[in-house]
């Protein structure tokens, strides 16, 4: 345990960014058994401090695509927790889940909480994915990506919202007519579908030159 609490004041330092928390996450997982592992993540998650509960969200990121349990507790339990802070890590966790999977084996899990009824669940997907088409299997299937994000367009969350806006934006910039088509489809007098167009539609509308 001695090795544990070092980890743990190193990441209580952390004042800004999270690479040192992933750091430390990832050699903790080193040489250690899953069940060992996923014991510890559950218990710093109980934690006061942001720091080391965003440090039990990547090692249970890391755990994930091995442990069904360990992807349960992020969906069931992490997505629950009031920092903003915990929550872009939550969206990273859920991405290497998907990338230790692999992306298109994880399509079931994505679809389940894509649509799932709690807002930070769906946005870890709609952020943690970014960029969708930078990614294994979206990169060749851009389309599938559009379809995904697009059916939050209307999401009853702004936070959510901005994510998808961000996102179809992102794809733009390299499949500028599909997301041209898709937002053609778009009710825009819908203010919140039109909150997210205007995101989406950033470079679609921008003049050349």
């Amino acid at each position: 345990m001695d090795k544990i609490e070092k980890l743990i004041q190193r990441v209580q330092e952390t004042q800004h960014g999270f690479l040192n928390i992933q750091s430390a996450a990832d050699e903790f997982v080193a040489g250690r058994s899953m069940n060992e592992s996923l014991s510890v993540a559950e218990r710093l998650f109980t934690s006061e401090a942001y720091q080391v509960r965003s440090l039990a969200t990547f090692i249970l990121g890391r755990l994930a695509a091995q442990s069904n349990e360990s992807l349960k507790f992020l969906k069931d339990r992490v997505s629950l927790d009031d920092d903003w802070r915990v929550q872009e890590i939550l969206a990273k966790a859920f991405d290497r889940y998907c990338f230790d999977n692999g992306y298109e084996q994880s399509l079931p899990v994505i679809k389940e909480w894509i649509s799932d009824s709690t807002p930070n669940v769906r946005r870890s997907v709609t952020e943690g994915l970014r960029i969708w088409t930078g990614r294994p299997y979206f990169r060749d299937h851009p389309e599938i990506a559009v379809q995904l994000l697009s059916q939050l367009r209307n999401d009853e969350s702004a936070y959510v919202r901005k994510s998808v806006g961000n996102s179809l934006r992102d794809i733009s910039k390299k499949h500028k007519e599909l997301i041209k088509n898709e937002l053609q489809l778009w009710d825009t007098s819908n203010k919140r579908v039109a909150q997210t167009y205007k995101l989406a539609s950033k470079f679609i509308n921008k003049k050349d030159g």
